[in-house]
């Protein structure tokens, strides 16, 4: 029987939970059974080692997010799934301190990262969770920062008096007994986007979060819409107005990664992107990452690359030449063939591929299938001394065509 999230945090909140938790360093689930054994014969209680095992497995899960912090943190399996990432949490607090903001507000606070982030700039935070448990551990994730305090209430609730920014991840997901399901309108959310504009209409520097898969008709206006890339998976797209919003820009995609940080912004509104050319695949081609598309930015990046879209509605960019880009993959163009499936088994024939990646954009082809079909029976690997290749499957116009690429080794 699955035990409730509060059941798994309060016999932690003891001197003898908190104290076994720190007990344990990492382990992995091949040892839970035996670990199990050893602190029940040890005395502790069915319910304390459970919820000591749970926990732990979360903290080596949370080290992806949080790193070192995650030893001594306390999570919930669905707070961890939708927390922010720290180091994308410490830009949504650089905003506020950039804009002098001395009293934020984390409305729907979760497991209280942002509320972390922005405490350790010395700003004051009062984090509000509707969730009891979940505000259980954001207390005690807190607890290092005086000038931070939970209050478990409603988010809508909380009177704003004194604070002069606030921070909101609305809840984008309902619970049922079959699971969670994503929720996509706006104004379904908890609490809704009408909610975020009307704080943002009383003057305060607001932030919201959303998933980055928002349409860009949903963005309200006069607010900058930036769309966060970690390690090229697009984890959501922030709202700010007022201070926290950047003059000049409506639109940005900002990409963090081993590298660093880097963006590409516009000041211009959705649907108002610069034209593009659209030419040939020829020279090297571009998978821009996708924060880029997500922010609408394809045609800036193509221009900016002096290159060319392959087709104006497809996310695939040529340029003659090779140009060094933290916002895009680069492949070399090998070859440019019809997609024609007979042909395409020839091909893989003649040139003996075993191993093929196939990628595509603006095709209904599944990459799995044709992969089967094109690598016969046997599989990928199946025949020695054979080579691997790249196809990119896209359309040209009306011409749906196969590109084998070579991609470019990163810097």
């Amino acid at each position: 029987m699955a035990h409730a999230p509060q059941d798994q945090i309060a016999p932690l909140l003891t001197p003898e939970g908190w104290d076994l938790l720190a007990s344990l360093g990492a382990y992995t689930e091949d040892g839970s059974f035996a670990l199990n054994g050893e602190l029940r014969k040890a005395g502790h209680s069915p319910e304390l080692v459970s919820a000591v095992l749970t926990q732990s497995r979360l903290r080596t899960k949370a080290e992806a997010k949080f790193g070192e912090f995650a030893r001594q943190m306390l999570f919930t399996q669905a707070g961890l799934e939708q927390a922010t990432r720290l180091n994308v949490a410490a830009r949504h607090a650089q905003r506020f301190a950039a804009a002098g903001v001395s009293h934020v507000a984390d409305l729907g606070c979760g497991l209280g990262a942002d509320s972390l982030a922005l405490a350790s700039l010395d700003i004051a935070v009062t984090a509000v969770e509707l969730d009891e448990t979940t505000a259980a551990c954001a207390t005690v994730n807190l607890i290092p920062f005086p000038h931070a305090a939970v209050v478990h209430a409603d988010a809508t609730s909380v009177p704003l008096d004194g604070v002069d920014g606030v921070w909101l991840d609305p809840a984008r997901r309902v619970t049922s007994t079959s699971g969670t399901r994503r929720i996509w309108d706006p104004e379904a959310f908890s609490p809704p986007l009408s909610f975020v504009e009307s704080l943002a209409a009383s003057g305060k520097a607001v932030g919201v979060k959303m998933g980055p898969g928002m349409p860009h008709d949903s963005v309200p206006q006069g607010c900058e819409a930036q769309w966060v890339s970690v390690g090229g998976d697009v984890t959501e797209v922030g709202l700010w107005f007022n201070s926290v919003s950047r003059p000049g820009i409506r639109r940005a995609a900002l990409l963090l990664g081993p590298q660093g940080a880097a963006e590409l912004t516009s000041g211009k509104d959705f649907g108002q992107s610069p034209e593009a050319p659209v030419g040939p695949a020829e020279g090297y081609l571009y998978e821009p990452d996708g924060a880029v598309i997500r922010a609408g930015l394809v045609a800036d990046l193509a221009l900016e690359l002096r290159g060319h879209l392959l087709d104006e509605h497809i996310a695939y960019i040529c340029a003659p030449a090779l140009a060094d880009t933290p916002f895009a993959r680069a492949y070399k163009v090998l070859r440019v063939m019809p997609y024609n499936v007979k042909a395409l088994k020839s091909w893989v024939k003649q040139e003996n591929i075993t191993v093929l990646d196939i990628k595509k954009r603006g095709t209904a082809v599944t990459p799995e299938e044709l992969r089967k079909q094109l690598l016969g029976g046997k599989g990928a690997g199946s025949r020695k001394g054979g080579r691997t290749a790249t196809l990119v499957l896209t359309r040209i116009g009306e011409d749906r065509v196969a590109i084998e690429v070579e991609p470019v080794k990163s810097a």
